[in-house]
């Protein structure tokens, strides 16, 4: 009887837990070409414009010099999962896009990103520069390569089409970041975060010279 009443009661506990997380946990979902036509976003060197591409409802970021970020407005980020789906395009030194987070403003930001034109590369270094992680403006990727080379950047597995869409999974429970390509189960990135900064603005990023495009965006918040 002692053991089930002992069973009883761990099964209360696990059902509370899970209850609790569950409570915890609130997923929402951002219409990007919406955000682009309400004016619900804070563009920094870029253009926005809505997009329909291969039955993909999104927004385009517009290529210019330097790098740039689209902010959702309102939003702040603390800890949580961040889904989209993404394309860029295989032009060697054209093509940076990913997700900004715990951003302060345009120069001050984490980011992950990917570079579509390394995705079919057959030379064994530039494989090792398919995703990257950054913390501007201390830890641009140039001093993460100098310093802490293939440690912030890393390859893909199975890497997708350099010119077609793919799926971005981000889990931030900070300091952790990891990164999921098109929903496979082992991370292509883990690191650590390399700064204090544990929530602020989330958005869009494209580096330097590229454009990129954008699509279902789903944010889980971690509460």
């Amino acid at each position: 009887m002692k053991k089930t009443k002992t069973q009883a009661c761990a099964t209360l506990m696990l059902l509370f837990i899970s209850v609790s997380a569950f409570a915890q946990q609130r997923a929402v979902s951002y219409d990007l070409d919406r955000l682009v036509t309400e004016h619900r976003l804070s563009v920094y060197n870029r253009e926005a414009s809505p997009l329909n591409d291969q039955g993909q409802k999104g927004l385009k970021l517009s290529a210019k010099y330097n790098d740039g970020v689209a902010w959702i407005n309102d939003l702040n980020f603390t800890n949580g999962i961040i889904e989209l789906d993404v394309r860029g395009k295989n032009v060697p030194q054209e093509s940076f896009l990913g997700v900004a987070f715990h951003g302060v403003d345009e120069k001050t930001l984490d980011a992950v990103y990917f570079r579509p034109f390394n995705f079919h590369a057959v030379d064994s270094v530039q494989q090792i520069h398919m995703v990257q992680y950054v913390s501007h403006p201390l830890y641009p990727w140039n001093v993460l390569r100098e310093k802490f080379n293939a440690q912030y950047e890393k390859r893909i597995s199975s890497p997708p089409n350099p010119d077609a869409w793919f799926h971005v999974r981000i889990e931030i429970r900070y300091p952790q970041v990891l990164v999921f390509v098109n929903n496979q189960t082992s991370p292509c990135l883990s690191v650590k975060q390399l700064n204090n900064r544990q929530s602020g603005k989330l958005g869009l990023w494209v580096g330097n010279g590229s454009d990129g495009s954008f699509a279902n965006l789903k944010v889980t918040f971690f509460n």
